[in-house]
């Protein structure tokens, strides 16, 4: 089994299908919640609980769809066709999301849910397949860590897209109608995502899909998964960075608006953060991925939770300090992505090794819920601390009580959980010694299938 080297046009490719994702879920984290409490007209309380409830469907639909991917056969692939199939719903979702109808308290209450569910829905069926996707196109651990890097630098590409026109878009399709604007605005965002999950579907190619296993019952995959320590140590990680990032996210606008005070640095205050993240997710490959995974990712996190929790003790009007600790920020929390992203590719390669069994759709599906019962998590705290701290949706001035609650769901909260994922990291053993030690035993494994798919032939002595 030959060692896989992607083209710079195949990782830009495939990137693009992250920007594509990101236009819808950057618009997501960034507005949505500000959207639903101060456009919208829903109660804080009432959103937190929606993320949170909307998760126990994730539950059931996030494995299910990784076991349906890890048995699709079709002329595209294993993975590419999900990428045409599910790109227009995925874009449509997003309008739906943020589309305000003239309905009552319930009826609007009602709506809300049923067009989130939607958005995760189609998040879920196209994103499983996207992610799972990366075990397909090469298997060297290292050129997958510079796969992410590209994904994540276009990802990111995408959030400051979001970042820099979003808003802008919002005021020019409303006309002064805000919630014209928004449902306008991401409309063009659904569209943009649409466009790219096509070129990312046409322009990269799967290599390495399992060879023919035997069908077993989606219970039985999970309960592999669940005996698989590495596997388990990823899916916590997932649940508490998610919700760190997501406090962080979702309270961008609050306080930028509230404790800053200064409104009109929104769209800059968010295009600095993205253009870090860039500039992360750039660097990540070079500087780090020669590196052990597991040392590098904790020491990153401790890092990334010390400049969080030092933004708490910035005052509100030193502007330059507070922009340069969010770059800075912004360059190492995102340079641990690719890190963490190619991780997931080794558990995929490390469970091959232990059971046999190639569940690169489980894994990356079952990750994916982590990571979105970690966004529901952190949007739900959001929404319940704002609330018990007395936030009033659309009020020109907050107390002082909801303006601390923000300072701390924007700085300390979040900090305090990066340098968590530290202690998380402790027991993860795929360092590049055991990853050189998998790669061998997988290749021995491809060299006996090629041998013994081979057509026997036999001598036969004739009798004339």
């Amino acid at each position: 089994m030959n060692t896989i080297k992607l083209s710079t046009r195949e990782k830009i490719a495939y990137g693009l299908g992250d920007t594509g994702c990101n236009f819808v879920w950057q618009t997501v984290m960034l507005f949505l919640a500000y959207f639903y409490t101060d456009v919208y007209g829903l109660s804080p309380a009432h959103m937190g609980t929606m993320f949170l409830l909307v998760r126990f469907i994730d539950a059931i639909t996030d494995p299910l769809m990784g076991s349906i991917v890890d048995r699709t056969k079709s002329r595209y692939g294993r993975y590419r066709p999900y990428l045409l199939w599910i790109a227009v719903p995925f874009g449509l979702s997003c309008t739906f999301a943020f589309f305000t109808p003239e309905f009552s308290e319930t009826g609007k209450i009602i709506y809300a849910y049923a067009s989130y569910i939607f958005l995760t829905l189609m998040y879920t069926a196209i994103n499983v397949p996207y992610c799972a996707m990366a075990n397909a196109l090469t298997n060297d651990s290292q050129e997958r860590t510079s796969l992410q890097s590209y994904r994540f630098a276009l990802s990111t590409m995408g959030g400051l897209v979001v970042a820099l026109v979003a808003l802008p878009l919002v005021d020019l399709i409303g006309g002064g109608n805000i919630q014209k604007g928004y449902v306008g605005a991401m409309a063009v965002m659904g569209f943009g995502a649409i466009a790219l999950f096509f070129f990312c579907f046409a322009n990269v190619k799967e290599r390495f899909t399992a060879e023919k296993e035997e069908r077993r019952p989606v219970k039985d995959d999970m309960k592999l998964l669940l005996k698989n320590n590495q596997w388990r140590i990823l899916f916590i990680l997932n649940v508490l960075l998610l919700t760190a990032v997501v406090l962080k996210g979702a309270s961008t606008m609050y306080y930028v608006n509230n404790v800053m005070g200064r409104a009109d640095l929104a769209t800059t205050f968010m295009v600095a953060g993205m253009l870090a993240n860039i500039v992360g997710a750039i660097i990540s490959a070079p500087l780090f991925g020669h590196l052990d995974k597991p040392t590098i990712y904790k020491i990153l996190t401790v890092i990334s939770g010390l400049l969080s929790i030092s933004l708490f003790f910035v005052q509100p009007d030193n502007i330059f300090m507070i922009f340069a600790l969010v770059i800075a920020l912004g360059v190492i929390q995102m340079s641990t992505t690719p890190i963490l992203w190619s991780m997931m590719s080794d558990v995929v390669d490390y469970e091959k090794t232990r059971s046999n069994r190639s569940l690169s759709g489980m894994v990356f599906s079952t990750n994916l819920f982590a990571i979105k019962l970690g966004i529901a998590l952190g949007g739900a705290a959001v929404g319940w601390i704002l609330a018990g701290a007395g936030y009033v949706g659309g009020a020109s001035e907050q107390s002082q009580e909801a303006i601390s609650a923000i300072n701390l769901l924007f700085t300390v909260i979040p900090g305090v959980v990066f340098i968590s994922l530290a202690g998380v990291m402790a027991k993860y053993e795929l360092d590049n010694k055991k990853l050189a030690q998998i790669k061998a035993l997988l290749e021995l494994d491809a060299k006996q299938q090629h041998e013994d798919s081979k057509p026997k032939v036999h001598n036969v002595e004739l009798t004339v």
